[in-house]
């Protein structure tokens, strides 16, 4: 049955979101516990930073091949095998003794954690019909938001009156929770076309993304030389040039780029990337603030982030009138350059500023960054063939992880370049200055939505540029 034609079915996006919210929660949980996980397993908390590194290079490696193994073996079967894999690393990471061990074992989970994302994607849309897509894509974007927002309490409050373990073992109930959840209430979605697998196109894919995100991951958070990741980088470069040249000639591809011909997915992938390369230094340079800047604690400065997660929760209700009522276009222009305004206000923050103030920005920037990853994910399928949703999931997810780990290196290099240029120590002038710079990508990310018709993906919006609204159905 064509997904149009299904009958809406909340549970999905629901257990989906939980399943998400683990994982994202889980990518930033562990910052506020390293030096008590280094202390206890023998090692230093810069050299454990490759522990972080391993899950993101985990990611990069196995998300581009997510797309032929959902079409493969079923991607309802897929996100279960997935969610156990994560809650095998998981228990790996609480009982490892060493550093290679836990390496190791973010590395098993980032490998669960690579297909649980666009695997979801997926499902929800070969199971959600596309007037109902905005509504549903809410509930995946809120995880994503809201995650990397709880983890740091979160692993602050169990490092601080249990032990860094729970922040792991914690995943075990919502992991087994989700996988039975999953087995009696997702559908059994209809697989794309299974082609060939693309050997060559699989290794040059997983040498450019986890060489980009290494390397990246290394100059931003130097526990090896910088010099390496400087290397690293380059290679990831090289190999994702040669994997452009191989994808205009395979038969099959394993990213298949020629979906960048449709300008709808096109500027969606594109406007997307670059506000990610803003947005994405934000959890990065905001907790640094906090605590480098303001004198707080890790747990007082996570709670204080933590406001975001509220302007996420309410855009879940509004996205999908707001798009029915302006447009994608309208709506993601309006919402990138909003978004770039609020993150360049934070530059305006100094210990003196009232908390109250702080919390409403902070909670207005997380509407609107909601806003935007619900409007340009849910944009990503609007104009596609069913049978490319597997492919255009996959491209999104690598593109989201990659251009993630560029704007962490982004955030971290303008500090060190206004250290560099000033000769000062780290100061509140540095943070200024970067919440600017990043405010300001964000908001050029507006430039290729301003190409779009007003009526772009109109199927999934229900707005009709010119006149009344079109078919769709009002949030319920």
């Amino acid at each position: 049955m064509p997904a149009a034609d299904r009958p809406v079915n909340r549970t999905v996006p629901l257990i989906l979101a939980v399943a998400l919210f683990m994982e994202n929660m889980d990518s930033t949980v562990i910052a506020t516990s390293l030096p008590a996980i280094a202390d206890d397993i023998g090692t230093s908390p810069i050299a454990l930073k490759l522990a972080l590194t391993a899950y993101l290079v985990s990611l990069a490696i196995f998300i581009p091949i997510s797309a032929w193994v959902a079409d493969k073996f079923g991607a309802k079967r897929v996100f279960r095998i997935a969610i156990a894999v994560f809650v095998v690393g998981s228990v790996a990471c609480a009982f490892s003794g060493s550093l290679p061990q836990f390496v190791m074992a973010r590395f098993l989970q980032g490998m669960g954690g690579a297909m649980m994302t666009p695997v979801a994607r997926l499902v929800l849309v070969r199971s959600i019909a596309k007037r109902d897509l905005v509504s549903a894509m809410a509930w995946l974007t809120v995880p994503g938001l809201v995650g990397p927002l709880v983890g740091p309490p979160v692993g602050g409050f169990f490092t601080t009156f249990l032990s860094w373990h729970w922040i792991f073992l914690i995943n075990v109930p919502i992991g087994l929770a989700g996988i039975w959840l999953a087995g009696r209430y997702l559908p059994e979605v209809p697989s794309g076309q299974v082609r060939p697998i693309d050997v060559p196109g699989c290794f040059l894919s997983a040498v450019a993304a986890s060489g980009v995100v290494f390397g990246l991951s290394v100059i931003s958070l130097p526990a090896l030389p910088p010099v390496v990741g400087v290397v690293v980088l380059a290679v990831g470069i090289a190999a994702a040039l040669l994997y452009v040249r191989h994808a205009g000639t395979a038969a099959h591809p394993i990213l298949d780029l020629r979906l960048f011909r449709n300008p709808v997915f096109r500027a969606a992938i594109v406007g997307g990337s670059i506000f990610r390369v803003g947005a994405g230094a934000i959890p990065f340079l905001l907790p640094l603030l906090f605590q480098l800047g303001f004198g707080l604690t890790p747990f007082q400065s996570g709670m204080l982030t933590f406001a975001s997660a509220f302007g996420a929760l309410a855009m879940k209700f509004l996205a999908p009138y707001t798009l029915r009522t302006g447009g994608f276009r309208n709506v993601l222009v309006g919402a990138a350059a909003l978004s770039g305004f609020f993150i360049a206000a934070n530059s305006l923050f100094t210990p003196q500023t009232p908390h109250g103030v702080i919390i409403a920005v902070l909670i207005g920037a997380g509407f609107l960054r909601s806003l935007f990853f619900t409007s340009s994910n849910a944009l990503v399928f609007a104009e596609i063939e069913e049978n490319d949703a597997s492919q255009a999931t996959a491209i999104a997810a690598a593109s989201q992880q990659i251009m993630v780990a560029i704007g962490v290196a982004f955030g971290g290099g303008i500090l060190e370049s206004v250290q560099y240029v000033t000769g000062a120590p780290l100061g509140l002038s540095a943070f200024a200055t970067a919440f600017v710079i990043v405010g300001a990508t964000s908001a050029f990310s507006v430039v290729p939505f301003l190409a779009l018709p007003g009526n772009a993906g109109s199927s999934v919006s229900g707005h009709r540029a010119g006149g009344r609204d079109g078919a769709g159905s009002l949030p319920g």
